[in-house]
């Protein structure tokens, strides 16, 4: 477990989280909705987070940014309806699924409706990771399967005390988040954008800044 509450904690501890990225490494970490598991982007960080979650590897994991220079950087394309969005509600609790990113993301990471999950969070002191990493980190509820997402870091550390043991997994503790809603998905890769699933920003307010947008 690593403190990451206060800001001096924080700073003391991202230098030695970005190496443990960087060399594979996975992390349990807040964000504006629970703790989440992550990794770097790359194909081996991502099948490890798959294996640590039990999960299918055809159901993809989310990244999470901390400014919008990171999606051109690994190819994904803001739509003129996601620029809108996410002018209007990031830093935030929307999740828009963009195009782009062939031959730069792994293919695990890619949805059936042919994009890629992104979230640029509002939670200050995880996304000044990432801007420490320069790179995204992928996202995942912090939990085993059929298991409510974690809210305390202790939690987490308890239900995966075998790869926190191991070195595998490093969980930053912000202590207990306040119970939230999930964030709203958006899947802004076909004509019309739709809403995938309703969370802590709901359609009408979606819709007071693109009002085409339909729901599922």
């Amino acid at each position: 477990m690593i403190p990451f509450r206060s800001d001096d904690e924080v700073r003391g501890a991202i230098p030695d989280v970005v190496v443990h990225l960087v060399r594979h490494g996975l992390i349990a970490y807040p964000t504006e909705t629970v703790y989440g598991f992550g990794s770097t982007a790359s194909t081996a960080s991502v099948a490890k987070l798959a294996a640590l979650k039990g999960r299918d590897p055809a159901k993809p994991f989310l990244l999470l940014v901390s400014d919008l220079g990171m999606l051109q950087a690994v190819g994904l394309r803001l739509t003129d309806t996601a620029e809108r969005l996410a002018a209007a509600f990031w830093p935030g609790p929307l999740t828009m699924v963009l195009p782009g990113g062939e031959g730069i993301l792994p293919p695990m990471l890619r949805g059936p409706e042919g994009g890629v999950a992104v979230r640029w969070t509002s939670y200050a002191h995880t996304a000044q990771l990432i801007a420490a990493l320069g790179s995204p980190i992928t996202s995942t509820s912090a939990n085993k399967p059929r298991r409510p997402p974690a809210l305390n870091g202790s939690e987490v550390a308890e239900s995966f005390r075998e790869q926190v043991e191991a070195g595998e997994l490093l969980v930053l503790d912000a202590g207990t988040l306040r119970p939230s809603q999930p964030s709203t998905l958006v899947d802004c890769t076909g004509m019309k954008p739709r809403v995938i699933r309703v969370g802590a920003i709901a359609p009408d307010r979606l819709r007071s800044i693109v009002p085409a947008i339909e729901e599922r």
